[in-house]
């Protein structure tokens, strides 16, 4: 069992939150971890890329010169995959680089990166957020408060809210999720994770093993 701080807005200590960091995850498998980020990374390519090969490339297929007696080196026509303007020689098309890993897999990996964050101390709890309204400048005073303000940052909210999540759109390098939504590759990306105390519970509910 691992007690975390609880803070509030002014980044004064409120309490504590005893969390079971073994219930989560026994071990942090590396492998699985990678293999989990780098399926949602290859989800996110667009896939888009296209070259033309030799046979699209629109020019003479006239032998430059011939063939010997030149002192040159043996070359084709101009629209050869090895000369400037030419056609690739391994030319890219559009293709889908998406795939998906077994459920059990993915839920695995984020239970994971969720322990952690714990384990290394990278994780940040606040009682809660309070923000009725959208305002930047009250929401970059509270990751000031809390020493969060220089760095890349998740926060964990319970459910969603539009309010908080404007406040945070223009904050660079911080962005905001629902505790459910969190995976793998949501939580290793940014260096600190700031949840609220209703969002941890939650989460511990969700994805904890029975």
């Amino acid at each position: 069992m691992t007690a975390l701080t609880v803070y509030d807005k002014t980044g004064s200590e409120v309490g504590t939150l005893d969390v079971n960091v073994e219930q989560l995850a026994e071990k942090i498998n590396k492998q699985l971890l990678h293999d989990a980020v780098v399926m949602y990374q290859a989800n996110l390519r667009q896939g888009s890329a296209k070259t033309k090969s030799r046979a699209e490339i629109i020019g003479s297929r006239k032998k430059m010169y011939r063939q010997k007696g030149t002192g040159n080196a043996r070359a084709g026509h101009r629209m050869s995959g090895v000369r400037r303007g030419g056609g690739h020689i391994f030319a890219k098309r559009p293709r889908d680089f998406s795939y998906r890993l077994p459920k059990k897999m993915l839920k695995a990996a984020t239970r994971m990166a969720f322990a952690s964050k714990i384990i290394d101390d990278e994780i940040t709890v606040i009682d809660d957020f309070k923000i009725d309204a959208p305002k930047t400048s009250e929401m970059a005073r509270v990751l000031k408060a809390l020493k969060l303000d220089k760095t890349t940052l998740l926060i964990g909210i319970e459910d969603l809210n539009t309010a908080l999540y404007k406040s945070v759109k223009n904050i660079q390098g911080v962005s905001i999720l629902p505790c459910v939504d969190f995976n793998a590759l949501s939580l290793l990306k940014p260096k600190r994770l700031l949840i609220t105390k209703a969002a941890l519970e939650k989460f511990c509910e969700k994805f904890a093993k029975a």
